[in-house]
């Protein structure tokens, strides 16, 4: 159990208990991971428990208890990964299509969280024992680069990045058709379908804001080959946003596009982001895999 004690200045008074803490406290902690303390009374102002929302007076005392990160519910696995990048604070891994990238409802096996297990470096704690180290994710049928976070102070700073959406992220996808516009935004807000929960759809109702850029690289009458570049990470977003479009992603059964390339022709290419130590932009690329590459030769 690690104890903090905080004294409320009046510069902070007014300021919601979560704000101030996230503000003043000197150890990586998310927003959610606060509240949850709160709820759980590990979180005590004047020796007395408070609500969420409490917002704080000028002479308060905030003590703030932090339990020892539980460990992972998640068995470790010996599973092979293709890891482009790996420091003190992250690694870039470069994930394969058909893998999850950690456990949820009908995957208890064989998931990234198994196989960074397996491979037994320090992850983070921030997102809890299912998901250590997970910062963001990719679809299971999404091939491509992943970050993931050795500690909580990188992980922190990294999901600060990708809440501010200045992460440089590109795909590259292979969709039926041939779109009419060389290039363009579809800026069409995103929620989960009301009878279909699997699903996503493009909805003006209780929905949320999501933009991708896309560019036409090579075209034929049957299919083409997209760079796309999400502003926003909506579930499912570019896959939604291109069968919006009336291009469905090939090998995408989800979302109309059944084909007899089988796996879903999306690979996320490009990952740029602000190091959380040295706060320098690092960059890094990953290569399309074979069969992705023997399906765009037809374009040729």
């Amino acid at each position: 159990m690690q104890e903090f004690r905080l004294k409320v200045s009046e510069p902070d008074q007014g300021l919601r208990l979560d704000q101030y803490i996230i503000r003043n406290l000197s150890y990586p902690i998310s927003r959610s991971r606060i509240q949850q303390l709160i709820k759980a009374k590990n979180i005590l102002v004047n020796q007395k428990s408070v609500k969420t929302h409490y917002k704080i007076r000028t002479g308060d005392l905030v003590l703030i208890n932090i339990p020892e990160p539980e460990k992972p519910a998640v068995a470790p696995e010996q599973i092979p990964l293709e890891i482009v990048y790996e420091d003190q604070d992250l690694l870039i891994i470069n994930k394969p299509s058909g893998m999850v990238t950690h456990p949820a409802v009908g995957n208890y096996s064989g998931t990234l969280v198994h196989a960074l297990l397996g491979y037994g470096c320090a992850l983070s704690t921030i997102n809890g024992p299912l998901r250590p180290g997970i910062v963001h994710r990719l679809d299971k049928d999404t091939s491509g680069l992943i970050v993931v976070a050795k500690n909580d102070f990188a992980h922190q700073k990294l999901a600060e990045q990708f809440q501010k959406h200045t992460v440089k992220r590109k795909y590259l996808a292979v969709v039926k058709g041939s779109p009419r516009h060389n290039e363009g935004i579809i800026d069409y807000p995103l929620a989960r379908h009301p009878q279909r929960r699997q699903r996503i759809w493009v909805s003006f109702h209780n929905s949320k804001q999501a933009l991708t850029r896309y560019r036409v690289l090579q075209r034929s009458a049957d299919m083409s080959l997209v760079e796309l570049m999400p502003h926003t990470g909506r579930t499912h977003q570019l896959r939604v946003h291109l069968k919006f479009l009336g291009h469905p992603i090939l090998g995408d059964a989800r979302y109309g596009s059944i084909s007899s390339f089988k796996r879903l022709a999306l690979h996320a290419t490009e990952l740029g982001f602000l190091h959380p130590r040295s706060e320098k932009f690092v960059q890094f690329k990953s290569e399309l895999p074979q069969c992705f590459q023997r399906l765009i030769q037809k374009l040729k």
